[in-house]
């Protein structure tokens, strides 16, 4: 298991000509080890059948074998929190950004059917703060403790060359496991007909932040007085809910309706449209019906300040749904029974025949381009 501080900053002489430590271009090494041995406990957590070896080697060994698996096909994934990290700066609450982070990338793995066995953290920041860094971890661990998966190492680099004061990344990599006979999509089971189930998302997420921070820019808006739509919160506090991890209750529902479950679709960056298309057939269309879900209350907020083209904000943000399903439709109440608990799980449209190579893949109810 690995995990590493380091910085590629470099030093220059002073006019005065005196010697030079680490420290003195803005590196301190003794930080950097001090905050590697804060986080093992919380590293030591996550561990699970598999994982060889204890924190401090230059790799991460993982027995294949220790799986339970019979003909095993790894899936990875890579993904960052991008810029929400800028509003969590400001008044330091860096509770959600771990499991946004894990969410991410075992999300999108999901996808095709695997469960995590591992996941490794880059975290980089101008100058390393052992409260909120530790903070940062102890989220990516206890998310990873909640998906199954390991939390093997990382990366912690200190950079004050690059990036400035205060400022920091976060980045991700998950590696996951499935049988080869179990990889979704099953694009040619795929027909008209089979029933889309949508997950509820918990907010935002982790995409859209750019536009979002545009429009509160824009707008002057405060987004530390009570949010419109829930006083009990404020806006940056709905802003900053963490993205939901959907990985137990959806692997509930393959397991316990098997062959019901044809294809998962995480929806991220491009919305429904820019991503649901990625799990069809090209001669299938998806048509949804927003009326069918109850979205967080945040999307009607952004809706109500009516500075965003409809479609662009279904080509931006998830509108409500995290993740999609496409179900045989005898079994999707089976299906949907199993989901239930975890998140709200609605049933918001059909597959149906794609009218011609020219027609759109995903057709939103209302929403024209």
């Amino acid at each position: 298991m690995t995990r590493d501080a380091r910085d590629s900053a470099s030093p220059t002489d002073r006019s005065s000509g005196g010697k030079l430590s680490y420290a003195d271009a803005g590196v301190d090494i003794d930080a950097g080890e001090a905050f590697v041995e804060a986080i093992k406990p919380n590293i030591a957590k996550t561990k699970r059948p598999g994982v060889m070896g204890a924190i401090g080697g230059f790799g991460a060994l993982f027995d294949l074998a220790e799986t339970g698996l019979s003909d095993p096909v790894l899936v990875s994934g890579t993904d960052g929190v991008g810029s929400k990290l800028l509003l969590a700066r400001e008044p330091g609450d860096y509770a959600g950004l771990g499991q946004d982070l894990v969410a991410m990338c075992t999300n999108d793995i999901l996808c095709q059917g695997a469960k995590p066995l591992f996941f490794l953290d880059y975290l980089a920041a101008g100058r390393l703060s052992g409260a909120r860094d530790a903070e940062l971890v102890g989220g990516i661990a206890a998310a990873c403790a909640a998906e199954g998966a390991a939390l093997v190492g990382g990366e912690t680099a200190e950079l004050p060359g690059l990036y400035a004061e205060g400022h920091f990344d976060l980045a991700g990599f998950a590696v996951g496991a499935v049988e080869r006979s179990e990889i979704l999509p099953r694009y040619d089971d795929l027909k008209p007909g089979d029933v889309l189930i949508g997950m509820a998302s918990s907010g935002i997420h982790s995409n859209g932040f750019s536009l979002v921070r545009r429009l509160i820019a824009d707008l002057d808006i405060d987004i530390d007085q009570p949010a419109p739509f829930d006083a009990s919160q404020t806006l940056r506090q709905a802003l900053l809910a963490p993205t939901v991890l959907y990985g137990a209750s959806v692997h509930r529902a393959l397991q316990q309706v098997p062959g019901a479950i044809k294809a998962l679709c995480h929806v991220t960056g491009g919305g429904l449209p820019g991503n649901l298309n990625r799990v069809l057939r090209e001669d299938l269309a998806a048509h949804v019906d927003p009326g069918r879900w109850q979205a967080a209350p945040i999307f009607g907020w952004l809706e109500s300040l009516d500075r965003v083209e409809a479609m662009e904000l279904y080509r931006t943000f998830n509108m409500g749904l995290g993740m999609v399903l496409a179900v045989d439709a005898e079994q999707a109440g089976s299906v949907m029974a199993q989901l239930a608990g975890d998140a709200p799980v609605f049933e918001i449209g059909t597959l149906t025949e794609r009218a011609s190579a020219e027609a759109v893949h995903v057709q939103i109810a209302g929403v024209t381009a």
